[in-house]
């Protein structure tokens, strides 16, 4: 079983325009959708789709008609006493595939909110194989939260993969000696954003990006996932590094393509794929996810993870 925290989900609002996105300009929608989000949710959303057992951890009211819509679309839930009102984020999509988000910052929490979720998921965790903590950490809440929560989790039996950005992902990686987790997926981006790189270099040269994941599990974490956009994507371990070229792709929305390379990865771990196996079913689902409007999440019979070619990258010394 996969189990989620998502500690600021979001009501995700798309916007899908006729044209391109015109600063200053009136425009016409063609089409607005809502959608129950946060990247644990999505994930969530990914193994129900693909008959994986699933449990979504997040702050909300039980009748709130966010996890109403989760109950209705089949994904088990525990909703934790809320903050305050659920946070909307906004993409906008143009044609081209070209996705401008607007993400508003969710209640403020206090210590007391954050015991109950971290209380929440650490029992829901004793069930569970895998345990995601994914997305950003709502105001309130100190950086080192997904830190501290890591090194709690690590004393049970299921492993634990996390996703975050920013100072979170920061002190994250300051505190991997306190606890690291087995997993990890940055992007190239927020892999730059701590080693120092170059992030629109690192994203573009897949055995760069390798490299620098080399830190990450030198300091303790098992796999290192670095999506690279539309230059695939990357994994370290302490056995070796890979490279997954995506299929070509009709770019129509790249939020959610993360989450769903995330979760392509960890099916094919409850598969018991080897790590080049894994690493071409994550880009078969990231890829399909850019493929299909807003933050639809891809079925099983849309993933083509043959399409996929995968290389071992020869790591280069970094100086």
């Amino acid at each position: 079983m996969i189990v989620t925290l998502t500690p600021n989900p979001s009501i995700d609002r798309t916007v899908t325009l006729a044209g391109k996105l015109r600063r200053g300009a009136v425009q016409r929608a063609e089409t607005v959708t809502s959608q129950a989000g946060g990247k644990g949710v999505n994930i969530s959303r990914a193994a129900m789709k693909a008959e994986v057992p699933t449990l979504a951890v997040l702050p909300a009211e039980h009748d709130d008609p966010f996890v109403v819509e989760l109950r209705t679309a089949g994904i088990p839930s525990e909703a934790v006493r809320p903050a305050g009102a659920m946070r909307v984020n906004i993409t906008i999509s143009e044609p081209d595939g070209t996705t401008t988000k607007l993400n508003s910052p969710g209640p403020t929490v206090t210590s007391g909110d954050l015991a109950d979720l971290a209380e929440a998921v650490a029992r829901q965790a004793a069930s569970a194989d895998w345990v995601v903590l994914a997305g950003s950490l709502p105001p309130g809440a100190p950086d080192e939260w997904y830190a501290d929560l890591v090194a709690t989790l690590r004393r049970g039996r299921a492993r634990v993969a996390v996703d975050t950005s920013d100072a979170p992902l920061r002190s994250l990686v300051d505190r991997l000696a306190h606890g690291a987790p087995h997993l990890m997926k940055p992007n190239g981006e927020e892999l730059a954003s701590f080693t120092g790189d170059d992030p629109v270099a690192l994203e573009a040269d897949p055995a760069a990006a390798a490299a620098a994941a080399t830190s990450l599990v030198a300091a303790g974490v098992d796999e290192v996932l670095v999506t690279l956009g539309p230059h695939g994507a990357v994994l370290v371990n302490a056995a070796g590094a890979w490279h997954a070229t995506p299929p070509p792709t009709t770019v129509v929305s790249t939020v959610g393509a993360g989450d769903s390379s995330l979760f392509g990865y960890l099916l094919g771990d409850l598969q018991h794929l080897p790590p080049d196996q894994r690493l071409a079913l994550a880009v078969a689902y990231g890829s399909a996810a850019a493929g299909l409007p807003g933050t639809t999440i891809p079925r099983p019979s849309q993933v083509h993870p043959s399409l996929v070619q995968v290389r071992e990258v020869l790591l280069a010394h970094r100086g």
